[in-house]
C-alpha cells in the first residue's frame, strides 16, 4: 500500500436525536457523528410508524386517493345480482 493516500481510521461516536449513542470506526473527520435517526428509533427496525410529513404530501396524497375506494366500492355493489329476477 502506498503511505499518505488513504485516510485516517478511526473511533467515532455516533450520537443520534433520539439520544442512542454508539462506538464505530470511520474515517469521518470529527470523534462524534451526529444523527437525525438511527436503527434505535427508525420505524422499519422498531415497527413503529412515524410520518415526517414535509409540505403536506402526506394529506395531499390523502385528498387525491380518498375518494378511489368509494369510487371502487360502488360499481362492484352495482354488479351483484338481485334475487328477484
Amino acid at each position: 500500500m502506498k503511505q499518505g493516500i488513504h485516510p485516517n481510521y478511526h473511533d467515532v461516536t455516533v450520537v443520534c436525536a433520539c439520544g442512542n449513542a454508539f462506538k464505530t470506526r470511520s474515517t469521518y473527520k470529527s470523534d462524534v457523528l451526529h444523527l437525525e435517526i438511527c436503527s434505535k428509533c427508525h420505524p422499519f427496525f422498531t415497527g413503529k410508524q412515524k410520518l415526517m410529513d414535509s409540505a403536506g404530501r402526506i394529506e395531499r396524497f390523502q385528498r387525491k386517493y380518498a375518494g378511489f375506494k368509494k369510487a371502487e366500492a360502488a360499481p362492484a355493489a352495482a354488479k351483484t345480482p338481485t334475487s328477484g329476477s
